[in-house]
């Protein structure tokens, strides 16, 4: 069983932090936590670094893509 870390003045700072904040992310930004093969997640992956596309820009261009098809 991994050892829990030692507690310092700056892991205590960045825990307070976060606390104060997690509402306000939840609220600004999303994730989906979708699971895939790893061979199409290395093969979108390899497509997306060469041709310098974020994953956000392919969730967006990919949900705009289905909406025209789906006609909504």
């Amino acid at each position: 069983m991994p050892t829990k870390l030692e507690d310092t003045a700056r892991r205590i700072s960045r825990r307070k932090y976060e606390e104060k904040r997690k509402e306000e992310r939840k609220q600004t930004s999303g994730n989906f936590q979708a699971m895939m093969p790893r061979e199409k997640y290395e093969e979108i992956n390899r497509f997306l670094q060469e041709n310098n596309i974020t994953k956000v820009d392919l969730v967006v261009a990919g949900y705009e893509a289905m909406k025209e098809k789906l006609g909504k």
